[in-house]
């Protein structure tokens, strides 16, 4: 016999599978409550400066995990430090190269940063 598509409808008096707020659905849950901050961070934008074209993305503290080494003032990005992943968009070997070479800056350093070439 064929299986049937419709939705069932739980017995109406009795408590079972169709009751409460799952709906008695296989793999419903808590949907978990959406984190504006976490969503407008990891949208990228670009930025122009006279040593070319950046990419921009702003890291949360809450997703900051790791350490990295800011490459303006060589000192750590500690973990639950907020701060900015850069990378060039005008690389000279195509975006992904630019992507692959990307950095993780103090917020302070990429503002002040100077714009001489190393």
């Amino acid at each position: 016999m064929p299986r049937s598509n419709r939705p069932r409808r739980p017995v109406s008096g009795k408590a079972g599978a169709g009751s409460g707020p799952a709906g008695g659905k296989k793999g419903s849950a808590d949907v978990p409550e959406l984190d504006l901050e976490r969503a407008r961070a990891g949208i990228a934008r670009r930025e122009s400066a006279p040593d070319g074209e950046w990419m921009v993305r702003t890291m949360t503290a809450k997703n900051a995990e790791k350490t990295y080494i800011c490459p303006e003032c060589s000192t750590a990005v500690l973990p639950g430090v907020a701060h900015l992943v850069v990378w060039k968009d005008d690389h000279l070997f195509g975006a992904a190269a630019g992507l692959a070479e990307r950095r993780h800056w103090h917020t302070n350093c990429w503002q002040t940063r100077s714009y001489r070439y190393r």
